[in-house]
């Protein structure tokens, strides 16, 4: 027996789990047809193997048809859902683990314009501006209605063999109902405390009647809303006290904090740059005022605040959500004693930030999360030794060496620069992304203890890759900044790199024009604003920044608009020329006819990067497959058998920017599948 209070035992009512680390609801955007088919099962059992107490799927399934989902969630009104819950239960249970599902009615958080376009709901007409959707006010037939689809969605969890089922509270109908800031009902549902928690305690009831005793059901909520005129700490505190004298429930799962705008979301679930277990302590009161079992997850992303959690006694499970997406096996790595191989978690928020955009969730450097059908979390020995060569250390390449070296393969990297990193190294100059030198840090280490060879400060040449004797060569030389991109002028900007480098000093009065859209642009203009300078920041498109997303903006946004930045949109930089010590800047746009001017000491442009791809096109004529790459072999997960030379002397592959500007993610998944199979 183990005396790491992590893997100590639980006894929830009649449910044992087997240690205090769980994954919380949330709704990765996997289903198909609103079920949990085979990629979401997939996903679901992968945390189950990795030795997790819990796994607690589908963030919100919908109990109601007017509770559309606004991303791709599981809709728990179906009967039909009944046997594909069945099926995932199964194969969980059978890896040790028990399996949750969390039921909610959005309420107003949600759209009219999805599914069967009916009106949104709420006990107000407020809309919540996230979604932007004016509900109508809630009448007592809905309520009725509502009530029954709980109870009903319930059911057939039960029935799909689910250990229990979580209700979703914060945020949604259950919340705003409870809030005086959303409830503007009178009578028996809206005023007093009493009426306003009459509806969560109705559903409860409900549910409870329906399912009986030998169910688990609890119930994730907000006991501070942190909003002016709404939930706040002492009656965050009463409801909790209230909803375990109800009876009803088994535990209580704390949030503290709104999600009805990108700001407030953000301070729910932090991102990378902000605080770590900013919430623990707050669960801890929560926790000793009520004496009851008590769940909480908010950026907890590594072992060691995990293992606080429980040891203090703040929790009595605590959720690594977000880290179980970057290593699903987390447990048995700590079991093995195996701490050190743990993949972290860097905050980046790119799961999160692509659901709310109308994506599935990927983890910006776990390429095999969600993709568990065709890629794998443990990389299997290769049957034949090879010698492969890599020819850049940014992640891209560091994924390929780690993997290949992984398979047993002879690994040699070749890195111009005197540091493994690529862009990440530039990216984590910024305070607010310092996290992303981690996706480096743990390759190297794992690229160290599988063996692999790195030359740095090594400009590697086609003889130079030759002479290493080859079966595989992986290009992996990324791009450098594209900032010919002007009519005129071009000599005369610089890039976002070169200021977030720190090889060009900011100047005073700046135009950033920003056509690429993902972080370099913001970075830099933080960076010239903090050192005094007056910013704008200018796009063609019309939302700037939208490779960052949502919950990633934030930060930005609030550093950027305190230093007085100006946003222009729907306009495009077109020439620069030089005036005395002064530039002069054409400004257009996409949108024709207009024609204006900017006067700036110093023109930035972000605008991408082109691949540096000579040594690819050296080596490409004496390579068996000429380069090419089968995209069907690619996309099903199958081993690369193109050969177009077969005098040549190795494959040859390239990889992440040297293809084509792209992100980190697109890198790294780049070196996995091509490397998995070597």
């Amino acid at each position: 027996m183990s005396n790491d209070p992590l893997l100590q035992p639980y006894q929830l009512k009649h449910l044992k789990l087997r240690n205090r680390i769980i994954v919380t609801s949330h709704e990765p955007a996997y289903p198909a047809d609103g079920m949990p088919k085979e990629r979401y099962l997939a996903y679901t059992v992968e945390r189950a193997k990795g030795g997790v107490a819990m796994t607690m799927t589908a963030g919100s399934a919908a109990v109601s048809k007017d509770s559309p989902p606004v991303f791709n969630n599981l809709l728990a009104y179906k009967d039909e859902i009944v046997p594909w819950l069945k099926a995932m239960t199964d194969a969980v249970h059978e890896e040790g683990a028990a399996i949750m599902i969390q039921l909610t009615h959005l309420g107003r958080r949600t759209r009219w314009d999805k599914g069967d376009w009916l009106p949104v709901v709420a006990p107000s007409h407020q809309r919540e501006a996230s979604h932007r959707a004016f509900p109508k006010k809630i009448e007592d037939w809905d309520i009725e209605r509502i009530i029954k689809d709980f109870a009903d969605a319930a059911e057939r969890m039960k029935a799909g063999g689910m250990d229990g089922v979580e209700l979703e509270a914060y945020g949604h109908l259950l919340d705003q109902f409870a809030s005086p800031l959303t409830n503007e009902l009178e009578g028996p549902y809206g005023g007093s405390l009493d009426n306003r928690m009459r509806f969560c305690l109705d559903v409860l009831k409900a549910i409870r009647k329906r399912v009986g005793e030998d169910f688990i059901l609890g119930i994730r909520y907000t006991a501070d809303e942190c909003l002016p005129g709404g939930t706040g700490k002492a009656e965050g505190l009463e409801i909790s006290k209230r909803l375990k004298k109800s009876g009803l429930i088994d535990y209580l799962n704390v949030i503290r904090g709104h999600i009805d705008t990108d700001a407030g979301l953000t301070d729910v679930i932090p991102i990378q740059g902000m605080a770590n277990s900013p919430h623990l302590d707050f669960a801890g009161e929560i926790r000793a005022a009520t004496d009851f079992p008590t769940f909480h997850a908010a950026k907890i992303p590594d072992v060691a605040t995990a293992r606080h959690a429980i040891a203090s006694g703040k929790v009595d499970m605590v959720g690594m959500t977000r880290a179980h997406m970057t290593d699903p096996h987390i447990v048995r790595k700590i079991m093995e004693k195996r701490e050190e191989d743990i993949r972290p978690c860097v905050g980046a928020n790119y799961c999160l930030d692509r659901i709310y955009q109308g994506g599935a969730a990927y983890c910006i450097h776990n390429a095999a999360t969600g993709r568990e059908l065709t890629m794998p979390h443990v990389v299997k020995k290769a049957n034949v030794r090879k010698k492969v060569v890599v020819v850049g250390a940014g992640p891209g390449g560091l994924e390929a060496a780690r993997v290949a070296a992984e398979r047993g393969h002879d690994v040699v990297v070749f890195e111009a620069a005197n540091d493994p990193g690529g862009q990440i190294r530039l990216t984590a100059q910024s305070e607010r992304r310092r996290e992303m030198i981690s996706i480096i840090d743990w390759r190297m280490n794992q690229c160290e203890k599988y063996g692999v060879v790195f030359r740095f400060n090594t400009w590697a040449e086609a003889d130079t890759v030759e002479a290493e004797r080859p079966d595989v060569v992986i290009i992996a030389t990324g791009g450098m900044p594209h900032t010919d991109v002007l009519s005129t002028g071009n000599e005369l900007v610089i890039s976002a790199w070169d200021i977030i480098s720190g090889d060009v000093k900011p100047g005073t009065n700046v135009l950033i024009f920003d056509d690429a859209g993902d972080h370099a642009g913001l970075q830099a203009a933080e960076f010239i604003a903090k050192a005094g300078a007056k910013v704008e920041i200018m796009t063609p498109d019309r939302s700037f920044a939208p490779e960052v997303m949502a919950m990633n903006l934030v930060p930005y946004m609030r550093s950027l608009q305190n230093l007085d930045v100006t946003f222009t949109v729907t306009f495009r930089l077109e020439a620069v020329e030089k005036h005395g010590n002064q530039l002069i800047a054409h400004v257009g746009s996409d949108y024709g006819g207009v024609a204006k001017q900017r006067t700036a000491d110093q023109v930035v442009i972000n605008h991408g990067t082109i691949p540096l791809d000579e040594l690819y096109f050296e080596l490409k004529p004496f390579s068996t497959n000429l380069g090419e790459i089968s995209q069907q072999q690619l996309i099903v997960g199958e081993p690369q058998a193109v050969v177009r030379n077969p005098e040549g002397k190795f494959q040859l592959f390239r990889i992440g920017d040297a293809v084509a500007a792209r992100n980190t993610h697109a890198a790294i998944y780049d070196g996995l599948r091509i490397a998995k199979d070597i």
